[in-house]
């Protein structure tokens, strides 16, 4: 949309509050797929709740792509923001749901991975459809996500269900079957087996294939657990799950990602091709420490990667800032001023791309109990939409409020309370299986932890 949304306003003569609204209606519609996909994922299972998304998402794609008028052009985004809202949610959990412990933070951000290298893609697909006729250039830019649609929802048929899923179904023999076939051992198969069986309020000895669960398991009541009367771990789980969804968006990085044309534009780049070509470089960085980010989930940690990646973003938002004013309050065009607003954007997009963006999905979807999960993380996403929405809708009106540099010193006032929350508020769980993270969420644990020792959970 980036790349399209230059066309978009010279083709179909609409002014900036109107593409402020095309750009972040996505994330409203999202917001209410996320908080319906947490309950349909209850009940049909991940995997067809994957396959559910995929339709949306070529439903908003052709839309898009045929767009006559303004009127259809945000109505394919607004479909299209429904799937954006199942997809965001069902993918992390469905990840971390078949990965072991020891493997889960690479496994569980591959889907920002893909996102990364989507997003990379459509930038390059940009520059080449931008060589097309004004009428057809743009429509091509936003009709081609048809096609991994497609894919997607065929591909996901040939993956096995959620073992985690099929047990809270009772479904023990489905479950212990795609145990085997994701597990490196027998024996990991059968520790895994035996511990989601507790999990789920199961027998541990149960040898039977199905069996009846006395609770509701399709996701009934879950809203109450959650908001109504949650216990002392599931109020600061919550709480961990919003706060990371928030800060990721309250950095600006949509802001980057989305207007990243305009900034390099107000930096000195007037060049449309020279523009594409610079929002090429800001894809090409996020995806490469997205990929770097991945293999060190799990050696690392993940309380440390956003350590890092939130100084890495305080300095580069508070660079960028101030080479945007400079050049804003500049007589001339200072080339050490663009090329600095170039280095900053791209820094920043690096540091978070190497902690905020894979750990918040990494993270949201490892720590909820297992009959919370989907919609809790459902409650995450729609957070995170939400906050995408508004970052969208009003950059370029807080740009003009407060100058396009002013805008960014706020962004890394955010970072700066977000690196207080990750330090104080979120323990490690590098390397703990689904089942006993709660315990870390538990006054006793944190309170051992901030002493440096750490408790060993019981199976839960």
């Amino acid at each position: 949309m980036s790349g399209a949304m230059i066309f978009i306003k010279e083709d179909l003569k609409i002014n900036d509050t109107q593409v402020e609204i095309l750009a972040g209606i996505l994330n409203f519609c999202a917001l209410f797929g996320s908080l319906i996909a947490g309950r349909t994922s209850d009940y049909i299972g991940r995997r067809y709740t994957i396959v559910l998304a995929s339709v949306i998402f070529l439903l908003g794609s052709v839309l898009m792509g045929y767009g006559p008028n303004y009127a259809i052009l945000m109505t394919g985004r607004c479909t299209a923001g429904v799937g954006v809202g199942f997809a965001l949610m069902i993918a992390p959990v469905y990840s971390a749901e078949i990965s072991s412990a020891t493997h889960r933070g690479f496994l569980s951000s591959l889907p920002e991975i893909c996102i990364s290298i989507g997003i990379l893609l459509g930038y390059v697909s940009n520059y080449f459809f931008a060589k097309l006729t004004l009428k057809l250039g743009w429509r091509m830019m936003l009709g081609v996500a048809a096609i991994p649609s497609l894919a997607l929802a065929f591909g996901i048929l040939k993956m096995p269900e959620s073992p985690r899923w099929l047990i809270l179904q009772g479904r023990l023999a489905e479950a212990k079957r795609v145990l085997l076939q994701v597990c490196n051992s027998e024996q990991e198969a059968e520790t895994r087996f035996h511990d989601i069986k507790i999990a789920a309020g199961i027998d541990a000895n149960c040898k039977e294939d199905v069996v009846k669960l006395p609770k509701k398991t399709r996701g009934e009541d879950v809203w109450k657990e959650l908001l109504l009367r949650p216990s002392p771990s599931v109020r600061w789980i919550l709480l961990a799950a919003v706060g990371i969804h928030f800060f990721e968006h309250a950095t600006g990085i949509e802001a980057v990602i989305l207007y990243s044309p305009r900034i390099f534009k107000k930096a000195g780049v007037t060049s449309k091709k020279k523009l594409l070509l610079a929002t090429v470089g800001v894809g090409l960085t996020k995806a490469t420490f997205i990929i770097t980010a991945t293999f060190l989930l799990d050696r690392v940690g993940r309380r440390r990667l956003l350590q890092v990646s939130s100084v890495g973003i305080i300095v580069a938002l508070t660079g960028l800032g101030f080479c945007l004013t400079v050049v804003e309050h500049a007589k001339e065009q200072l080339l050490w001023a663009l090329v600095s607003s170039i280095v900053a954007t791209y820094t920043y997009v690096a540091f978070f791309s190497i902690g905020i963006a894979p750990v918040t999905w990494v993270y949201s979807s490892e720590i909820f109990p297992l009959k919370l999960r989907a919609q809790g993380m459902g409650i995450g996403v729609a957070v995170n939409r939400l906050m995408n929405a508004i970052i969208s809708m009003t950059f370029l009106s807080m740009s003009e409020a407060m100058t396009i540099g002013g805008t960014f010193f706020l962004f890394a006032g955010m970072a700066v309370l977000a690196l207080g929350f990750f330090y104080f508020l979120l323990p490690e769980t590098k390397g703990k299986p689904l089942e006993e993270i709660e315990m870390l969420f538990t006054r006793k644990n944190s309170k051992a932890r901030n002493r440096g020792i750490e408790i060993q959970p019981n199976s839960v």
